[in-house]
């Protein structure tokens, strides 16, 4: 039985001051050369950020809205796992697990609690009832840093399974996208018996073998995607998966490197028509570095790439799902999946639909039809 007790988020003034006056200080690079993103985040924008960082970004608003949903920890395996646990009116809720991934946070999820525990005040029904949780990973925003190896997305998925059993959910769904869905993914994997279903807005899978011979435009669409990820988009990935630590250094020291790391990731992936703030605006942008910033988890968060490539999405007989699953895949995914190449791997497959807006950051960007997303899915995987 994990160690549960209430979490507050209390962020000294001395944190918030030595953010300032790293701001203050920043060193700058010179501008990159073409004058766009394509060496990476513009110095132009990334300054405009930090300016209005340091003199117009309120955290301590962000700070009271969190502190108004119940935060927890619970020890588990050593080791203190932050997470948001909000019960919804409707005593026959179903138990959820939504868990974010990298460069997210629990950020993501602010918009969708609400909707999620209490439908009726949102379009929905009493039965759409979930009883959330909202866990941030270990290394990452307010959990602890683990302190050895081992902690990957296989051992996150156990402990997720233990802390739903802790919080008295014998029986539960899951839901995540990046990681999370990675460790969504690996709790139907390990079927332990408690989840009864997931959901994924970024399943994982090989191409067939049929779209590999002769590809349809669908195929096209993803293996495009892979294609750019690999080519031009995936150099932060290998350096967190090789070099986490001395990676670190930098993003825990400077602000405006642990801005420039993050935010690049956004304007990539998300649904934003060219610039990142059409999708989220500059103050959920920076909720989110902030997240990362206070919790100096810059070397800890990217430890999870070192711990799980080569686990995490591999294929074969042994990663299969059984379990009911859902998929959605919203257009400007990194690889918008087919289902044809999902099937192979998620093998129970009773909810897919092909969104025509959204990005990788589904619940973020698009709260609303995440939410119309989760409800459709789970209403077909009852909990008996």
């Amino acid at each position: 039985m994990a160690n549960i007790k209430p979490f507050k988020v209390d962020i000294s003034e001395l944190a918030l001051s030595d953010l300032k006056n790293r701001l203050s200080n920043t060193r700058w690079p010179d501008a990159e050369t073409p004058g766009d993103w394509t060496q990476g985040i513009p110095l132009n924008y990334i300054q405009e950020v930090c300016d209005y960082w340091l003199h117009s970004y309120d955290w301590r608003a962000t700070e009271t809205r969190l502190n108004q949903l119940p935060h927890y920890t619970a020890n588990i395996d050593g080791l203190d796992i932050h997470f948001i646990h909000v019960r919804s009116p409707n005593k026959d809720a179903k138990p959820l697990i939504i868990t974010h991934g990298w460069p997210g946070s629990i950020i993501e999820f602010l918009k969708v609690i609400e909707p999620l525990t209490q439908p009726e005040l949102h379009g929905g029904k009493h039965e759409d009832a979930f009883h959330v949780v909202c866990p941030s990973l270990p290394g990452y925003g307010f959990s602890g840093k683990p302190k050895e190896t081992g902690w990957g997305v296989e051992k996150f998925a156990t402990v997720w399974n233990t802390l739903m059993q802790d919080l008295g959910y014998d029986r539960y769904l899951a839901q995540g996208g990046d990681w999370g869905s990675a460790v969504t993914t690996a709790i139907g994997i390990q079927n332990l018996g408690q989840c009864r279903g997931i959901h994924v807005n970024m399943p994982n899978a090989s191409p067939t073998p049929e779209a590999q011979e002769t590809p349809s435009e669908r195929d096209k669409l993803a293996f495009k995607g892979g294609m750019y990820y690999n080519q031009w988009d995936s150099g932060y990935s290998k350096q967190q998966s090789t070099r986490p630590q001395t990676l670190g250094y930098g993003l825990v020291d400077s602000p405006s490197g642990q801005a420039a790391w993050i935010l690049e990731k956004f304007q990539a992936w998300t649904d934003c028509n060219g610039h990142l703030e059409n999708a989220l605006s500059r103050d959920e942008l920076l909720d989110n570095v902030m997240i990362y910033w206070l919790t100096a988890s810059g070397a800890s968060s990217a430890r999870l790439y070192w711990e799980s490539f080569g686990n995490a999405f591999g294929q074969g007989p042994e990663t299969f799902i059984t379990i009911p699953s859902g998929c959605s895949i919203f257009p400007k995914e990194i690889v918008p999946t087919p289902r044809s190449w999902a099937e192979q791997r998620y093998t129970n497959i009773v909810y897919w639909n092909e969104l025509e807006k959204g990005g990788h950051f589904a619940a973020f960007e698009q709260p609303e039809l995440f939410v119309a997303e989760l409800r459709a899915c789970f209403r077909l995987m009852p909990l008996q």
